[in-house]
Protein backbone atom coordinates (compact mmCIF):
# COMPACT_ATOMS: atom_id res chain seq x y z
CA UNK A 1 0.00 0.00 0.00
CA UNK A 2 1.14 3.33 -1.19
CA UNK A 3 2.12 5.95 1.52
CA UNK A 4 0.95 8.69 -0.41
CA UNK A 5 -1.42 8.33 -3.32
CA UNK A 6 -2.59 11.32 -4.87
CA UNK A 7 -5.58 11.18 -8.01
CA UNK A 8 -6.71 14.24 -9.48
CA UNK A 9 -5.89 17.06 -7.53
CA UNK A 10 -6.83 20.58 -7.82
CA UNK A 11 -6.35 23.20 -4.98
CA UNK A 12 -8.21 26.83 -6.21
CA UNK A 13 -8.01 29.89 -4.23
CA UNK A 14 -11.60 31.90 -5.91
CA UNK A 15 -10.62 32.59 -9.37
CA UNK A 16 -6.95 30.69 -9.38
CA UNK A 17 -6.36 27.07 -10.16
CA UNK A 18 -2.45 27.07 -8.48
CA UNK A 19 -3.22 23.26 -8.56
CA UNK A 20 -4.69 21.37 -11.67
CA UNK A 21 -5.40 17.76 -12.03
CA UNK A 22 -1.98 16.66 -10.51
CA UNK A 23 -1.66 12.72 -9.74
CA UNK A 24 1.37 11.10 -7.90
CA UNK A 25 2.27 8.22 -5.56
CA UNK A 26 4.85 7.72 -2.77
CA UNK A 27 5.80 4.37 -1.41
CA UNK A 28 7.15 3.69 2.19
CA UNK A 29 10.75 4.92 3.19
CA UNK A 30 10.60 6.60 -0.80
CA UNK A 31 12.01 10.06 -1.59
CA UNK A 32 10.27 12.06 -3.45
CA UNK A 33 11.30 15.59 -4.98
CA UNK A 34 9.03 18.28 -6.41
CA UNK A 35 10.33 20.80 -8.16
CA UNK A 36 9.62 24.11 -10.18
CA UNK A 37 9.33 27.78 -10.38
CA UNK A 38 7.61 30.15 -8.05
CA UNK A 39 3.94 29.83 -8.73
CA UNK A 40 4.26 26.16 -9.77
CA UNK A 41 1.60 24.58 -7.72
CA UNK A 42 4.24 22.64 -5.18
CA UNK A 43 3.59 24.10 -1.96
CA UNK A 44 -0.27 24.00 -2.68
CA UNK A 45 0.24 20.47 -3.46
CA UNK A 46 2.23 19.96 0.10
CA UNK A 47 -0.22 21.59 2.11
CA UNK A 48 -3.20 19.87 1.01
CA UNK A 49 -1.57 16.10 2.08
CA UNK A 50 -2.17 17.06 5.72
CA UNK A 51 -5.71 19.35 5.11
CA UNK A 52 -4.07 22.61 5.64
CA UNK A 53 -6.28 24.36 3.04
CA UNK A 54 -9.46 23.53 5.14
CA UNK A 55 -10.77 26.02 6.33
CA UNK A 56 -8.91 28.73 4.32
CA UNK A 57 -11.65 29.02 1.43
CA UNK A 58 -9.52 27.49 -0.82
CA UNK A 59 -11.42 24.93 -2.92
CA UNK A 60 -9.68 20.92 -3.41
CA UNK A 61 -11.17 18.20 -4.96
CA UNK A 62 -9.67 14.84 -5.77
CA UNK A 63 -8.77 11.98 -3.85
CA UNK A 64 -5.69 12.55 -1.32
CA UNK A 65 -4.49 9.29 0.67
CA UNK A 66 -1.52 10.21 3.47
CA UNK A 67 -0.76 6.79 5.51
CA UNK A 68 -3.64 5.43 5.18
CA UNK A 69 -6.46 8.14 5.95
CA UNK A 70 -8.97 9.76 3.36
CA UNK A 71 -7.60 13.63 3.64
CA UNK A 72 -10.29 14.85 1.63
CA UNK A 73 -13.24 13.24 3.96
CA UNK A 74 -11.41 12.91 7.60
CA UNK A 75 -13.02 14.82 10.01
CA UNK A 76 -10.57 17.20 11.88
CA UNK A 77 -10.08 14.84 15.10
CA UNK A 78 -8.79 12.05 12.42
CA UNK A 79 -6.17 15.24 10.34
CA UNK A 80 -4.96 15.89 14.02
CA UNK A 81 -3.75 12.43 14.82
CA UNK A 82 -2.90 12.34 11.68
CA UNK A 83 -0.27 15.43 11.52
CA UNK A 84 2.78 14.62 13.53
CA UNK A 85 1.84 11.39 14.42
CA UNK A 86 1.48 9.71 10.67
CA UNK A 87 2.70 12.56 8.75
CA UNK A 88 5.07 15.61 9.50
CA UNK A 89 5.84 18.93 7.56
CA UNK A 90 8.69 21.45 8.16
CA UNK A 91 8.26 24.70 7.00
CA UNK A 92 10.57 27.04 4.69
CA UNK A 93 10.49 29.54 7.60
CA UNK A 94 11.85 28.12 10.70
CA UNK A 95 11.94 31.13 12.74
CA UNK A 96 8.16 32.57 12.42
CA UNK A 97 6.93 27.92 13.04
CA UNK A 98 8.39 28.59 16.59
CA UNK A 99 6.86 30.32 19.33
CA UNK A 100 9.30 33.04 20.15
CA UNK A 101 8.35 33.28 23.73
CA UNK A 102 8.88 29.39 24.57
CA UNK A 103 11.83 27.13 24.90
CA UNK A 104 12.33 25.31 21.92
CA UNK A 105 12.62 21.87 23.77
CA UNK A 106 8.88 23.16 25.86
CA UNK A 107 7.54 23.65 22.16
CA UNK A 108 8.50 19.81 20.89
CA UNK A 109 7.58 18.38 24.45
CA UNK A 110 3.84 19.68 23.61
CA UNK A 111 3.72 18.10 20.21
CA UNK A 112 4.81 14.60 22.01
CA UNK A 113 2.51 14.90 24.47
CA UNK A 114 -0.67 15.84 22.14
CA UNK A 115 -0.24 12.72 19.95
CA UNK A 116 1.59 10.32 23.10
CA UNK A 117 -0.23 11.66 26.13
CA UNK A 118 3.16 11.30 28.19
CA UNK A 119 3.98 13.30 31.25
CA UNK A 120 5.84 16.15 31.46
CA UNK A 121 9.52 14.38 32.27
CA UNK A 122 9.14 11.95 29.40
CA UNK A 123 7.95 15.01 27.22
CA UNK A 124 11.05 16.25 28.25
CA UNK A 125 13.11 13.55 27.89
CA UNK A 126 11.78 13.02 23.76
CA UNK A 127 12.40 16.75 23.38
CA UNK A 128 16.20 16.51 24.30
CA UNK A 129 16.44 12.99 22.31
CA UNK A 130 15.58 14.31 19.39
CA UNK A 131 17.26 17.77 19.22
CA UNK A 132 20.60 15.19 20.34
CA UNK A 133 19.33 13.15 17.29
CA UNK A 134 19.40 16.14 14.93
CA UNK A 135 23.12 17.24 15.83
CA UNK A 136 21.95 19.87 18.26
CA UNK A 137 25.28 20.15 20.60
CA UNK A 138 24.29 19.85 24.39
CA UNK A 139 21.26 19.09 23.54
CA UNK A 140 20.37 19.07 27.18
CA UNK A 141 21.27 23.04 27.61
CA UNK A 142 19.82 24.11 24.27
CA UNK A 143 16.39 22.68 24.79
CA UNK A 144 16.17 25.55 27.61
CA UNK A 145 16.92 28.34 24.78
CA UNK A 146 14.34 30.24 23.12
CA UNK A 147 14.46 30.67 19.54
CA UNK A 148 15.79 33.64 18.62
CA UNK A 149 19.12 32.09 20.32
CA UNK A 150 19.77 29.40 17.48
CA UNK A 151 21.00 30.34 14.45
CA UNK A 152 18.99 29.85 11.20
CA UNK A 153 20.51 26.36 10.70
CA UNK A 154 19.84 25.26 14.22
CA UNK A 155 16.26 26.28 14.07
CA UNK A 156 15.96 24.42 10.98
CA UNK A 157 17.32 21.46 13.02
CA UNK A 158 14.58 21.88 15.82
CA UNK A 159 11.94 22.04 13.51
CA UNK A 160 13.01 19.08 12.22
CA UNK A 161 13.44 17.63 15.63
CA UNK A 162 9.48 18.21 16.36
CA UNK A 163 8.60 17.02 13.04
CA UNK A 164 10.41 13.80 14.25
CA UNK A 165 9.35 13.75 18.04
CA UNK A 166 5.69 11.10 17.31
CA UNK A 167 8.15 8.88 14.70
CA UNK A 168 6.17 9.79 11.15
CA UNK A 169 5.95 7.85 8.30
CA UNK A 170 5.78 10.72 6.22
CA UNK A 171 8.29 14.04 6.40
CA UNK A 172 6.82 16.65 3.99
CA UNK A 173 9.52 19.57 3.82
CA UNK A 174 8.55 22.82 1.82
CA UNK A 175 12.05 24.53 0.48
CA UNK A 176 13.76 23.55 4.03
CA UNK A 177 16.95 25.22 3.05
CA UNK A 178 16.03 28.07 0.73
CA UNK A 179 16.98 30.68 3.51
CA UNK A 180 20.19 28.89 4.97
CA UNK A 181 23.94 29.59 3.36
CA UNK A 182 25.46 26.62 1.15
CA UNK A 183 27.18 24.67 3.73
CA UNK A 184 24.33 24.42 6.50
CA UNK A 185 22.57 23.38 3.35
CA UNK A 186 24.21 20.62 3.05
CA UNK A 187 24.24 19.60 6.49
CA UNK A 188 20.84 19.53 6.78
CA UNK A 189 20.37 17.46 3.43
CA UNK A 190 22.79 15.18 4.84
CA UNK A 191 20.84 15.54 8.00
CA UNK A 192 17.57 14.32 5.99
CA UNK A 193 19.30 11.68 3.96
CA UNK A 194 20.49 9.80 7.44
CA UNK A 195 17.19 10.33 9.18
CA UNK A 196 15.87 8.54 6.48
CA UNK A 197 18.24 5.40 6.29
CA UNK A 198 17.54 5.12 9.87
CA UNK A 199 14.07 5.27 10.49
CA UNK A 200 12.59 4.15 6.87
CA UNK A 201 10.25 7.33 6.71
CA UNK A 202 9.23 8.92 3.29
CA UNK A 203 10.30 12.35 2.52
CA UNK A 204 8.28 15.08 0.33
CA UNK A 205 10.77 17.55 -0.58
CA UNK A 206 9.51 20.58 -1.71
CA UNK A 207 11.70 22.83 -3.44
CA UNK A 208 12.73 25.30 -6.26
CA UNK A 209 16.59 24.33 -5.94
CA UNK A 210 17.00 21.52 -8.70
CA UNK A 211 20.68 20.96 -7.08
CA UNK A 212 19.41 20.14 -3.42
CA UNK A 213 16.60 17.63 -5.08
CA UNK A 214 19.67 16.15 -6.85
CA UNK A 215 21.43 15.77 -3.16
CA UNK A 216 18.13 14.17 -1.58
CA UNK A 217 15.68 12.26 -3.43
CA UNK A 218 15.30 9.07 -5.21
CA UNK A 219 12.37 10.27 -8.08
CA UNK A 220 11.51 14.06 -9.15
CA UNK A 221 7.89 15.75 -10.02
CA UNK A 222 8.61 18.34 -12.12
CA UNK A 223 5.57 21.10 -11.63
CA UNK A 224 4.93 23.90 -14.01
CA UNK A 225 1.61 26.15 -13.80
CA UNK A 226 -0.28 23.79 -11.27
CA UNK A 227 0.41 20.46 -13.78
CA UNK A 228 2.87 17.38 -13.47
CA UNK A 229 5.56 17.99 -16.14
CA UNK A 230 7.49 14.97 -15.69
CA UNK A 231 8.53 12.73 -13.33
CA UNK A 232 11.35 9.73 -13.14
CA UNK A 233 14.03 9.04 -11.53
CA UNK A 234 16.04 11.73 -10.12
CA UNK A 235 19.37 10.21 -12.13
CA UNK A 236 17.37 10.20 -15.55
CA UNK A 237 15.19 13.30 -15.01
CA UNK A 238 18.25 15.65 -14.31
CA UNK A 239 20.85 14.02 -16.72
CA UNK A 240 18.81 13.27 -19.61
CA UNK A 241 15.04 15.32 -19.41
CA UNK A 242 12.53 14.39 -21.83
CA UNK A 243 10.38 17.49 -21.42
CA UNK A 244 11.24 20.56 -23.03
CA UNK A 245 10.46 22.46 -19.65
CA UNK A 246 12.76 20.54 -17.45
CA UNK A 247 15.05 20.72 -19.69
CA UNK A 248 14.61 24.75 -19.73
CA UNK A 249 14.86 24.87 -15.93
CA UNK A 250 18.18 22.52 -15.67
CA UNK A 251 19.63 24.91 -18.64
CA UNK A 252 18.77 28.15 -15.88
CA UNK A 253 20.47 26.56 -13.00
CA UNK A 254 23.87 28.04 -12.46
CA UNK A 255 27.22 25.51 -12.28
CA UNK A 256 30.27 25.83 -9.51
CA UNK A 257 32.24 24.43 -12.28
CA UNK A 258 31.72 27.34 -14.57
CA UNK A 259 29.67 26.07 -17.45
CA UNK A 260 27.44 28.97 -18.44
CA UNK A 261 23.83 28.46 -18.67
CA UNK A 262 22.28 27.61 -22.22
CA UNK A 263 21.15 30.81 -24.14
CA UNK A 264 17.21 30.58 -24.66
CA UNK A 265 16.38 31.28 -28.30
CA UNK A 266 15.64 34.44 -29.74
CA UNK A 267 12.36 35.43 -30.12
CA UNK A 268 10.76 36.58 -33.18
CA UNK A 269 10.56 40.15 -33.36
CA UNK A 270 7.36 40.33 -34.07
CA UNK A 271 6.61 37.98 -31.06
CA UNK A 272 5.03 38.91 -27.91
CA UNK A 273 7.06 38.61 -24.36
CA UNK A 274 5.23 38.79 -21.66
CA UNK A 275 6.79 40.49 -18.51
CA UNK A 276 7.42 37.28 -16.29
CA UNK A 277 8.26 35.26 -18.82
CA UNK A 278 11.27 37.77 -20.24
CA UNK A 279 14.47 36.54 -20.33
CA UNK A 280 17.30 39.18 -21.01
CA UNK A 281 18.97 38.05 -24.05
CA UNK A 282 22.12 39.95 -24.35
CA UNK A 283 25.67 38.15 -23.34
CA UNK A 284 27.93 40.03 -21.97
CA UNK A 285 31.24 41.30 -23.39
CA UNK A 286 33.72 37.81 -23.17
CA UNK A 287 36.85 36.76 -24.15
CA UNK A 288 38.48 33.87 -26.17
CA UNK A 289 37.74 31.55 -23.02
CA UNK A 290 33.92 32.59 -22.83
CA UNK A 291 34.37 34.93 -19.90
CA UNK A 292 34.35 38.54 -19.64
CA UNK A 293 37.39 40.45 -19.40
CA UNK A 294 36.94 43.61 -17.23
CA UNK A 295 39.68 46.71 -17.50
CA UNK A 296 42.66 45.96 -14.77
CA UNK A 297 43.05 49.87 -15.22
CA UNK A 298 39.96 50.96 -14.58
CA UNK A 299 39.51 54.11 -12.36
CA UNK A 300 38.87 52.77 -8.58
CA UNK A 301 35.32 53.32 -7.57
CA UNK A 302 35.44 52.37 -3.67
CA UNK A 303 38.46 51.08 -1.64
CA UNK A 304 38.33 49.78 2.04
CA UNK A 305 41.82 49.49 3.78
CA UNK A 306 41.88 47.16 7.01
CA UNK A 307 38.26 48.10 7.72
CA UNK A 308 36.80 46.87 10.94
CA UNK A 309 33.06 47.06 12.12
CA UNK A 310 32.41 46.64 15.94
CA UNK A 311 29.19 46.62 17.31
CA UNK A 312 28.52 46.89 21.30
CA UNK A 313 30.69 47.75 23.58
CA UNK A 314 32.53 46.08 26.62
CA UNK A 315 32.78 42.47 27.20
CA UNK A 316 29.23 42.58 24.98
CA UNK A 317 31.30 44.17 22.04
CA UNK A 318 31.13 42.54 18.62
CA UNK A 319 33.16 42.51 15.75
CA UNK A 320 31.57 42.05 12.42
CA UNK A 321 34.21 43.14 9.94
CA UNK A 322 38.18 42.82 11.21
CA UNK A 323 40.35 44.17 8.97
CA UNK A 324 39.26 43.92 4.70
CA UNK A 325 41.11 45.01 2.07
CA UNK A 326 39.56 46.03 -1.14
CA UNK A 327 39.13 47.85 -4.21
CA UNK A 328 36.26 47.78 -7.14
CA UNK A 329 36.72 49.32 -9.91
CA UNK A 330 34.44 50.97 -12.56
CA UNK A 331 32.77 48.57 -14.71
CA UNK A 332 33.83 45.38 -13.06
CA UNK A 333 31.87 42.62 -10.62
CA UNK A 334 33.48 41.71 -7.28
CA UNK A 335 32.03 38.52 -6.12
CA UNK A 336 31.78 38.35 -2.11
CA UNK A 337 31.13 34.72 -0.26
CA UNK A 338 30.48 33.56 2.89
CA UNK A 339 28.40 31.76 5.02
CA UNK A 340 25.94 33.47 6.99
CA UNK A 341 27.87 35.65 9.95
CA UNK A 342 30.45 36.13 7.70
CA UNK A 343 30.03 40.01 7.48
CA UNK A 344 28.96 40.12 4.03
CA UNK A 345 26.27 42.44 4.27
CA UNK A 346 28.15 44.40 7.31
CA UNK A 347 30.81 44.89 4.26
CA UNK A 348 28.42 46.04 1.96
CA UNK A 349 26.33 48.52 3.69
CA UNK A 350 29.91 49.70 4.41
CA UNK A 351 30.70 49.99 1.15
CA UNK A 352 27.36 52.25 0.24
CA UNK A 353 27.80 54.76 3.35
CA UNK A 354 24.54 53.15 5.44
CA UNK A 355 27.51 52.53 7.76
CA UNK A 356 30.60 54.30 8.90
CA UNK A 357 33.62 52.09 9.71
CA UNK A 358 34.85 51.42 13.53
CA UNK A 359 37.86 52.10 12.15
CA UNK A 360 40.65 52.13 8.63
CA UNK A 361 40.11 53.85 5.69
CA UNK A 362 37.24 53.80 2.90
CA UNK A 363 37.17 55.96 0.22
CA UNK A 364 34.23 56.62 -1.89
CA UNK A 365 34.77 58.72 -5.58
CA UNK A 366 31.44 57.26 -6.93
CA UNK A 367 27.82 57.51 -6.56
CA UNK A 368 27.17 54.52 -5.17
CA UNK A 369 23.32 52.02 -4.61
CA UNK A 370 22.02 49.00 -2.78
CA UNK A 371 19.81 46.40 -3.90
CA UNK A 372 18.58 44.34 -1.20
CA UNK A 373 17.73 40.42 0.16
CA UNK A 374 14.08 41.04 0.24
CA UNK A 375 11.81 43.53 -2.08
CA UNK A 376 8.89 43.40 -0.52
CA UNK A 377 10.06 44.72 3.11
CA UNK A 378 12.49 47.29 1.19
CA UNK A 379 9.63 48.43 -1.02
CA UNK A 380 6.81 50.50 0.75
CA UNK A 381 3.34 48.54 0.32
CA UNK A 382 1.13 51.56 0.53
CA UNK A 383 2.89 53.44 -2.15
CA UNK A 384 3.08 52.36 -6.03
CA UNK A 385 5.96 51.66 -6.89
CA UNK A 386 6.33 54.30 -9.36
CA UNK A 387 6.66 56.25 -6.38
CA UNK A 388 9.27 53.97 -5.01
CA UNK A 389 11.22 54.62 -7.99
CA UNK A 390 10.49 58.24 -7.73
CA UNK A 391 12.13 58.73 -4.18
CA UNK A 392 15.56 59.50 -5.74
CA UNK A 393 14.81 61.85 -8.44
CA UNK A 394 12.44 63.87 -6.02
CA UNK A 395 15.14 63.51 -3.43
CA UNK A 396 17.62 64.71 -5.91
CA UNK A 397 15.50 67.97 -6.09
CA UNK A 398 13.40 67.37 -9.37
CA UNK A 399 10.29 68.94 -9.12
CA UNK A 400 8.27 68.26 -12.54
CA UNK A 401 5.84 65.59 -11.75
CA UNK A 402 5.36 64.82 -15.54
CA UNK A 403 9.36 64.45 -16.17
CA UNK A 404 9.27 62.27 -13.35
CA UNK A 405 7.08 59.83 -14.39
CA UNK A 406 8.89 59.60 -17.87
CA UNK A 407 11.88 58.96 -16.39
CA UNK A 408 10.13 56.10 -14.23
CA UNK A 409 8.07 55.26 -17.39
CA UNK A 410 11.96 54.66 -18.77
CA UNK A 411 13.55 52.72 -15.82
CA UNK A 412 10.70 50.75 -15.71
CA UNK A 413 11.00 49.76 -19.43
CA UNK A 414 14.91 49.91 -18.90
CA UNK A 415 14.29 46.35 -16.06
CA UNK A 416 12.03 44.89 -18.74
CA UNK A 417 8.77 45.87 -16.53
CA UNK A 418 5.87 47.64 -18.36
CA UNK A 419 5.68 51.22 -17.65
CA UNK A 420 2.16 51.05 -17.10
CA UNK A 421 2.59 49.52 -13.89
CA UNK A 422 3.43 52.19 -12.08
CA UNK A 423 0.15 52.36 -10.55
CA UNK A 424 0.61 49.59 -9.13
CA UNK A 425 1.67 48.36 -5.53
CA UNK A 426 4.33 45.80 -4.49
CA UNK A 427 1.90 42.93 -3.81
CA UNK A 428 0.43 42.84 -7.63
CA UNK A 429 4.04 41.68 -8.39
CA UNK A 430 5.48 38.71 -8.08
CA UNK A 431 8.89 37.84 -6.54
CA UNK A 432 10.97 38.67 -9.75
CA UNK A 433 9.28 41.44 -11.11
CA UNK A 434 9.66 43.41 -7.49
CA UNK A 435 12.91 42.54 -7.66
CA UNK A 436 13.26 44.75 -10.96
CA UNK A 437 11.83 47.45 -9.25
CA UNK A 438 13.95 47.18 -6.73
CA UNK A 439 16.82 47.52 -9.54
CA UNK A 440 15.08 50.50 -11.21
CA UNK A 441 15.04 52.20 -8.05
CA UNK A 442 18.74 52.11 -7.49
CA UNK A 443 19.28 53.02 -11.72
CA UNK A 444 17.03 56.02 -10.42
CA UNK A 445 19.93 57.72 -8.82
CA UNK A 446 22.45 57.12 -11.73
CA UNK A 447 24.58 55.31 -9.86
CA UNK A 448 28.47 54.32 -10.91
CA UNK A 449 28.38 51.11 -8.35
CA UNK A 450 25.72 49.02 -7.33
CA UNK A 451 25.76 46.70 -4.28
CA UNK A 452 23.34 43.75 -4.82
CA UNK A 453 23.05 41.97 -1.50
CA UNK A 454 21.38 38.64 -1.88
CA UNK A 455 19.83 40.14 -4.56
CA UNK A 456 18.28 36.52 -6.06
CA UNK A 457 18.80 34.17 -2.80
CA UNK A 458 15.39 34.43 -2.49
CA UNK A 459 13.91 33.57 -6.48
CA UNK A 460 13.77 30.51 -8.19
CA UNK A 461 16.13 29.77 -10.95
CA UNK A 462 14.40 30.91 -14.40
CA UNK A 463 13.79 33.51 -12.17
CA UNK A 464 17.61 34.43 -10.62
CA UNK A 465 18.62 34.15 -13.95
CA UNK A 466 16.39 36.33 -15.75
CA UNK A 467 17.90 39.17 -13.08
CA UNK A 468 20.98 38.37 -13.15
CA UNK A 469 21.43 38.56 -17.00
CA UNK A 470 19.55 42.03 -16.31
CA UNK A 471 22.31 43.09 -14.03
CA UNK A 472 24.89 42.13 -16.83
CA UNK A 473 23.22 43.84 -19.42
CA UNK A 474 23.07 47.04 -17.63
CA UNK A 475 26.24 46.56 -16.51
CA UNK A 476 27.33 46.49 -19.72
CA UNK A 477 25.12 49.22 -20.95
CA UNK A 478 25.83 51.74 -18.22
CA UNK A 479 29.20 50.57 -17.40
CA UNK A 480 28.76 49.81 -13.82
CA UNK A 481 30.68 48.43 -11.04
CA UNK A 482 28.72 45.65 -9.19
CA UNK A 483 29.55 44.09 -6.10
CA UNK A 484 27.71 40.61 -5.75
CA UNK A 485 26.84 39.64 -2.38
CA UNK A 486 25.72 36.00 -2.12
CA UNK A 487 25.73 32.54 -0.64
CA UNK A 488 25.15 30.75 -3.43
CA UNK A 489 28.80 30.13 -4.77
CA UNK A 490 27.39 28.90 -8.43
CA UNK A 491 25.53 32.21 -9.12
CA UNK A 492 29.08 34.39 -7.65
CA UNK A 493 30.53 32.46 -10.22
CA UNK A 494 28.48 33.27 -13.01
CA UNK A 495 28.18 36.79 -12.39
CA UNK A 496 31.62 37.70 -11.56
CA UNK A 497 34.91 39.02 -12.43
CA UNK A 498 36.85 38.66 -9.08
CA UNK A 499 35.90 36.81 -5.94
CA UNK A 500 36.32 37.66 -1.82
CA UNK A 501 35.60 34.76 0.44
CA UNK A 502 34.92 35.90 3.99
CA UNK A 503 35.16 34.10 7.08
CA UNK A 504 34.15 35.50 10.86
CA UNK A 505 34.47 39.25 9.83
CA UNK A 506 37.97 38.81 7.96
CA UNK A 507 38.83 37.60 4.42
CA UNK A 508 40.66 34.38 3.99
CA UNK A 509 41.45 34.47 -0.15
CA UNK A 510 40.41 36.60 -3.05
CA UNK A 511 41.25 36.77 -6.91
CA UNK A 512 40.25 36.15 -9.69
CA UNK A 513 36.99 33.75 -10.44
CA UNK A 514 39.41 31.27 -12.41
CA UNK A 515 41.44 31.60 -9.34
CA UNK A 516 39.04 30.99 -6.22
CA UNK A 517 36.88 28.56 -8.41
CA UNK A 518 39.62 26.84 -9.68
CA UNK A 519 42.37 26.28 -8.00
CA UNK A 520 40.79 27.18 -4.44
CA UNK A 521 44.59 27.57 -1.60
CA UNK A 522 42.45 27.99 1.50
CA UNK A 523 40.78 25.12 3.02
CA UNK A 524 37.57 27.16 4.00
CA UNK A 525 37.17 27.95 0.64
CA UNK A 526 37.82 24.24 -0.50
CA UNK A 527 35.15 23.57 2.24
CA UNK A 528 32.35 25.91 0.80
CA UNK A 529 32.81 24.60 -3.28
CA UNK A 530 32.71 20.87 -1.38
CA UNK A 531 28.91 21.77 0.36
CA UNK A 532 27.43 23.01 -3.24
CA UNK A 533 24.52 20.83 -4.64
CA UNK A 534 26.16 18.93 -7.48
CA UNK A 535 23.15 18.47 -9.97
CA UNK A 536 24.34 14.57 -10.82
CA UNK A 537 22.97 12.23 -8.23
CA UNK A 538 26.02 10.32 -8.11
CA UNK A 539 28.09 13.18 -7.51
CA UNK A 540 26.03 14.57 -5.12
CA UNK A 541 26.44 10.98 -3.26
CA UNK A 542 30.18 11.62 -3.69
CA UNK A 543 30.50 14.60 -2.34
CA UNK A 544 28.02 13.47 0.58
CA UNK A 545 30.20 10.86 1.72
CA UNK A 546 33.88 12.97 1.26
CA UNK A 547 31.52 15.32 3.79
CA UNK A 548 31.05 12.53 6.05
CA UNK A 549 34.45 11.93 6.20
CA UNK A 550 35.03 15.26 6.91
CA UNK A 551 33.01 15.64 9.93
CA UNK A 552 34.33 12.60 11.21
CA UNK A 553 38.19 13.47 11.17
Amino acid sequence: MSLVEVSDLSVSFGDVRAVDGLSFSLEPGGALGVVGESGSGKSASAYALLGLHRGTGAKVTGSIRVAGVDVTAASDAELRALRGAGAAMVFQDPLSSLDPYYAVGDQIAEVYRVHNKASRRAARARAVEVLDRVGIPDAARRSRSRPHEFSGGMRQRALIAMALACEPRLLIADEPTTALDVTVQAQILDLLHGLRRETGMGLLLVTHDVGVAAESVDEVLVMRAGRAVERGPVGRVLVAPREPYTRELLAAVPRVTGERPAPAAKPAADAEVPVEGLRDLAEPDQNADGARKPDQNADVLVEAVDVRQVFGRGKGAFTAVDGVSLAVRRGETLGVVGESGSGKTTLGRMLVGLLEPTSGRLTRDARVQMVFQDPVSSLNPRRSVGESVADPLRAAGRRDEKAIRARVGELLTRVGLDPEGYDRYPHEFSGGQRQRVGIARALAAEPELIVCDEAVSALDVTTQAQVTALLARLQRELGLALVFIAHDLAVVRQVSDRVVVMRRGRIVEQGTVDQVYGDPKDPYTRQLLAAVPALDPALAAVRRAARKELAAA
